[in-house]
């Protein structure tokens, strides 16, 4: 009797999928996968993907957000073979993740989806907490400014504005590839609450934009408080700005306050 040929084994065939995920991140040396056991938002969520998946992945993601800096909406991808729904992923993975990382959501994406390149904007915020003294809860989160004086934010919000548009911004930072410093900023402007005794502020500055220069949105941050608190005015700001100078010596605000918030597609 003639046996039957088995067909030839397939390969179970990957998935694209697309999370949003969370982090907190202090005690991190940023989002981007470095040698040895230092650790890192990517290292993290590349480790637990392969405790729950059992195969080694290396994950795609819209920023490299520097040591320090958070995130509620970096937007990851990544292609793994996965028999179950998404949401079933999902839960897998934030019970293997430490307290400081979560996927937010999960589904799955079109083939060849790569969250930096297909990104059309991004937005950042920074915090910032205004008052004589420090306050403990806060210092992870936001930069303190220790003064008595309230910050000029109407002076600061016009300086903000002006940044908006096309424009060259190699005095706020270095491209991440290339030479290329212009960028289109969509949105940039602050919103401020007052704490419960006189002298304190909270103030966010959110700013959005096509794309973003290594410490561009830090330093920028740096030299808007200057001039909130009256030691820039807004002429030599703006002078500063459109002299496209990348030596231009500026103060670079703390990793610590600022938060990759959202990623449009």
């Amino acid at each position: 009797m003639a046996r039957v040929a088995r067909p030839p084994a397939t390969r179970p065939e990957t998935t694209c999928y697309r999370a949003v995920v969370a982090y907190e991140g202090t005690r991190y040396f940023g989002f981007q996968r470095q040698a040895g056991d230092t650790p890192t938002i990517q290292g993290t969520l590349e480790t637990a993907l392969e405790q729950v998946t059992g195969q080694a992945i290396t994950l795609r993601a819209a920023g490299r957000t520097d040591t320090g800096v958070h995130a509620t909406g970096q937007v990851i991808a990544f292609d793994v073979t996965w028999r179950h729904p998404p949401d079933a992923l999902l839960r897998a993975l934030n019970a293997n993740l430490p307290d400081d990382i979560a996927v937010q959501t999960l589904d799955e994406a079109h083939n060849g989806f790569h969250p930096r390149y297909d990104a059309s904007r991004r937005m950042y915020e920074y915090t910032l907490y205004v008052a004589p003294v420090r306050q403990p809860l806060l210092n992870n989160l936001a930069w303190h400014v220790p003064t008595s004086n309230l910050l000029d934010i109407k002076a600061m919000q016009r300086a903000a504005t002006s940044l908006i548009g096309e424009h060259d911004f190699a005095s706020f930072g270095q491209p991440p590839q290339g030479e290329n410093t212009v960028r289109m900023v969509t949105r940039s402007e602050f919103s401020v609450t007052f704490g419960s005794q006189p002298g304190q502020q909270v103030v966010q500055y959110t700013i959005e934009a096509n794309a973003f220069l290594y410490h561009m949105v830090r330093r920028i941050v740096g030299a808007l408080i200057r001039v909130g608190s009256g030691r820039l005015s807004l002429d030599e700001f703006e002078a500063a700005f459109h002299a496209a100078d990348s030596s231009w010596p500026n103060q670079t605000a703390p990793a610590r306050g600022l938060c990759l918030v959202k990623v449009t597609y």
